[in-house]
């Protein structure tokens, strides 16, 4: 067997709406969270205080207040986040250097080689923790594992401010007793087709042959498999290199009419164009998101011939997206987002074909809607 690695997952707990009651004293014990208060508002984050209220990141402002009369929004400051986010990186480097960030508040973390020496993953874990609040006065939660995928996990299981370890001799028993849901690319639709199945646990995902998990989830099957017996081999890759440029938009109001969605869609490739310009991003798969009334997610992507760059480059693409997206008076749209992935040096056979999108958005490994399955 080849040596393990130690791999510590660090998460910043409600990373957003803590920085905002670590910096407003006044703000502290009470439920907040942080996001645009208006009509339309979204949610990015809440506070655990507000977390027991049901609110929640992705949540409309309106339901959060229904649900939290006593909620307070704040709109947040995501540079000084960014700025926050870096001192705990600084933390991380003072052990390792080889941490990958997945968002702004959180990262993996390989310590198997460390600057410190120290040979025990919880120990390093604890440490950096206790920096963390001493130094941040903010607090993390920590999973420590041989590899990414239940390093994740275990991040998990005893938030906010806590840690959880899975050794290599606890880890079957472990994943077998794992809802298939908490398994990551797991999302509400895969999770039903894994029910019908008679799929609940890791256990009985590992009961299922590769081949048939390949066969009903595509590439994704094979991930699922390695998954169920605690094999991740994916090494944590401290260079990030940018994989799209996007942005998206809510409407003031939902829109019900095609005449309303070209005028909105113009605007977002607009916005689109100069992102692109600006980060000197080139790609050749369009992405376009639609978020409905209900906050249902539609993607739908199609790759051209040649790069992506301007608007007269993206905005026939980004119609003829559209021209496959139902929606209506009695199914509005709320959101519309446009994204250009997949840059030239990445292989592609150079012929325009429709793809069911799983592009990420946001700042998660997999979106919701964005589940794993085949293409």
């Amino acid at each position: 067997m080849a040596e393990l690695r130690t791999i510590i997952h660090v998460d910043m707990d409600a990373f957003f709406a803590s920085v905002e009651q670590r910096d407003h004293p006044e703000l502290k014990g009470k439920p907040i969270a942080v996001g645009y208060d208006g009509p339309r508002g979204v949610l990015a984050t809440a506070s655990y205080e507000a977390r027991r209220y049901g609110v929640h990141s992705a949540m409309a402002t309106t339901t959060a207040k229904r649900l939290c009369p006593e909620l307070i929004i704040v709109e947040g400051n995501h540079h000084h986040y960014s700025e926050v986010s870096a001192q705990v990186h600084q933390i991380f480097r003072d052990y390792t250097d080889l941490i990958e960030p997945i968002s702004i508040d959180e990262a993996f973390l390989d310590v198997t080689v460390n600057k410190k020496g120290i040979t025990s993953g919880r120990d390093i874990a604890s440490e950096i923790r206790r920096r963390i609040r001493e130094e941040l006065h903010l607090t993390a939660s920590a999973g420590i594992s041989y590899n990414k995928f239940l390093a994740k996990i275990a991040s998990d299981y005893n938030k906010p401010d806590g840690m959880f370890e899975v050794s290599y001799d606890e880890a079957q028993d472990f994943i077998a007793k794992l809802p298939v849901e908490k398994f990551w690319g797991v999302g509400p639709k895969t999770k039903a087709r894994m029910h019908k199945m008679g799929i609940y646990t890791g256990r009985d995902l590992r009961a299922v042959s590769k081949m048939h998990l390949l066969q009903i989830f595509g590439k994704a099957g094979e991930i699922y498999y390695d998954f169920a017996r605690g094999m991740d081999e994916r090494p944590v890759v401290p260079e990030w290199v940018r994989k799209s440029v996007g942005c998206e938009e809510t409407m003031s109001e939902d829109i019900t009419m095609g005449s309303q969605m070209i005028i909105e869609l113009y605007h977002v490739v607009l916005e689109l164009e100069q992102r692109l310009a600006k980060s000197s991003f080139k790609g050749k798969t369009l992405t376009l998101k639609i978020k409905y009334s209900d906050f249902k997610v539609v993607n739908r992507s199609i790759t051209s011939s040649k790069v992506l760059a301007t608007k007269d480059d993206i905005l026939p693409l980004a119609k003829s997206l559209v021209s496959k997206i139902d929606f209506s008076v009695s199914r509005p749209v709320r959101l519309v987002g446009l994204s250009v992935s997949n840059p030239p040096t990445e292989k592609s056979d150079g012929k325009p074909r429709w793809v069911q999108g799983r592009l990420n958005f946001g700042d998660g490994f997999w979106e919701e809607d964005d589940e794993l399955g085949p293409t």
